[in-house]
């Protein structure tokens, strides 16, 4: 019989003689998560989050808002969470997974505002660490005042009771006299030591919508997530680094951590320093040139696959104002969600593939077991004019490397 094409690069395979690899041909799917107008109990989704769990489970979850404009971060707000353990193809249905028992006190700096009700209860900001043991840590703020702890041992099936750690932020209060808080939001990370780390910000609650001005941080816990300590200042608020808030981490390389930090500085760029350990010693903020800041929280996570250790980065990548003018420091348009790639632990990113090119806010980012990119964020579609802080969609993007570095 005469030898197949195939038998022979077996047979040299088996050899030695033959090593061949074959690329992944790209691709790329979308699918949205959470829709406005769905569920008649919520009006608007925003602040995407998704995170892999050390089994393979992909944990999605945004912050749900139920009034009629779901304009205000102090609304009626409760936190769902969708499953997948398919590799983010299918889903499970929404199920809120934030609730603290017994009455409830609207913070005194959003009841200063108006058309602040009263009765609203807001549950804000969830934070979920994927532990390598398979835990699953979850952080999360109520009325921006209070920060609250769970965990999950079965992939987000079931959660164990909120243990309120506030004490932990009054550490702050030494050099930061703050009376609005928040933990991230987006997934954070725990570093090889076994360490939990989660940015958070800080607020005297005087400036606008009682989030401003602001200051970053971080708080860690040492001990599984049993208690949480506060680190220091990471950005402070300056003439230079203008209200410093919404805040992703990740490990380098070397151990070190590194903060890619929102602000409303003049400049429009990211903001990043690095600790040794996550909590102290932070290095003199700087601007990421590469990085465009139109003012909206982004996503960062390292993609670790077939031999690789990249960094991904995730947010609007526009300057750019349709209506009225572009001034420094104010919000631009949220559009055009772009994925950046670095080879280099965050110093270059030399590849930039736009995601989203309409209307696209808030993201995060997250790799699955096979190497599955996944970034989940917030998009508009041309019939859809809801808030253009957050859109009308959570859409999940699924592609691979081949797809991100394409030409």
């Amino acid at each position: 019989m005469k030898p197949t094409l195939f038998s022979a690069l077996l047979f040299l395979s088996s050899l030695g003689l033959c090593h061949l690899s074959f690329a992944a041909a790209p691709f790329i799917e979308k699918k949205d998560l959470f829709t406005a107008g769905e569920d008649p109990a919520y009006s608007l989704y925003h602040i995407p989050g998704v995170v892999v769990t050390a089994k393979g489970t992909v944990l999605a979850w945004c912050e749900a808002r139920k009034r009629a404009a779901g304009v205000s971060d102090w609304d009626d707000i409760r936190i769902l969470l969708r499953r997948s353990v398919d590799e983010g193809k299918t889903w499970s249905p929404p199920k809120s997974i934030a609730d603290v028992p017994g009455p409830k006190t609207k913070n005194p700096f959003a009841l200063a505002m108006k058309n602040v009700d009263p009765a609203d209860v807001t549950y804000n900001n969830p934070v979920l660490i994927a532990d390598r043991d398979g835990t699953v840590h979850m952080l999360f703020c109520l009325e921006y005042m209070r920060t609250f702890y769970q965990r999950s041992m079965d992939d987000g099936l079931s959660w164990s009771r909120p243990t309120e750690i506030t004490s932990a932020f009054e550490a702050f209060k030494k050099g930061y006299d703050w009376k609005v808080l928040a933990t991230g939001p987006n997934h954070s990370i725990q570093l090889r030591t076994g360490r939990l780390i989660v940015p958070v910000w800080l607020s005297t609650g005087t400036g606008g919508n009682a989030h401003r001005p602001s200051v970053t941080a971080t708080i860690y816990s040492d001990d599984h997530g049993q208690t949480w300590k506060a680190g220091d200042i990471a950005v402070p608020c300056t003439e230079e680094w203008i209200n410093p808030n919404e805040t992703v981490a990740i490990e380098l390389a070397d151990g070190r951590v590194l903060l890619n930090v929102r602000s409303e500085s003049k400049t429009h760029r990211r903001l990043i320093t690095t600790s040794p350990n996550g909590a102290t010693g932070w290095s003199t903020p700087k601007f990421d040139d590469a990085l465009l800041e139109p003012i909206c929280m982004a996503g960062i996570v390292r993609y670790q696959h077939a031999g690789q250790s990249l960094i991904l980065f995730s947010n609007p990548h526009n300057l750019d104002k349709a209506k009225g003018k572009a001034e420094p420091g104010k919000t631009r348009d949220r559009k055009n969600v772009s994925i950046k790639l670095s080879r280099d632990e965050a110093q270059t990113w030399p590849v930039n593939k736009t995601l989203e090119p309409g209307p696209s806010m808030y993201s995060d980012i997250a790799v699955t077991h096979n190497g599955t990119i996944l970034c989940f964020y917030g998009r508009s579609g041309d019939n859809q004019g809801l808030a253009a802080f957050a859109g009308g969609r959570l859409t999940l993007a699924r592609f691979n490397l081949e797809w991100l570095t394409a030409p």
